[in-house]
């Protein structure tokens, strides 16, 4: 079974209730946990959404989504290895590569993120919240 992880977009969507996003990534996360696929954000990942939902929503409220969120999303390390590995790597953005070498170092084969070309040279698979949620019903 593949272990998927989940870009910090897609978090910020259903935390922050993006309009033209939250449904899709709603959808994602309720498949992962109803299918009970291994899902994944990284360490670093949850110190950028807790930065961006604490200034919308307050730190009780950010807090409270975070350990409901962890309930059946795990945390993918960030370590020396992964932060040595993004900055070797040619990925223009830091971030998503940080995302890149935690997934590699933890097995991890997916990210389901709304930026795909950010990680076109992960050598991961990548696909957007529609794209996933296709293959999911095309491999009922």
């Amino acid at each position: 079974m593949k272990k998927i992880l989940l870009d910090t977009n897609i978090v910020l969507d259903i935390a922050l209730e993006r309009r033209d996003f939250y449904e899709k990534a709603k959808q994602i996360v309720e498949i992962l946990y109803l299918k009970s696929l291994p899902s994944f954000i990284t360490a670093s990942s949850v110190t950028d959404i807790y930065y961006f939902l604490k200034k919308k929503k307050g730190h009780l409220h950010t807090i409270n989504f975070l350990k409901n969120f962890f309930v059946f999303v795990d945390i993918a390390g960030v370590n020396k290895e992964t932060i040595i590995g993004a900055l070797n790597s040619e990925m223009k953005d830091f971030e998503d590569a940080v995302q890149t070498e935690s997934a590699k170092l933890n097995n991890i084969n997916v990210i389901i993120t709304r930026n795909k070309k950010d990680f076109k040279n992960s050598g991961l698979e990548i696909y957007n919240p529609d794209e996933y949620i296709n293959k999911l019903i095309d491999n009922k």
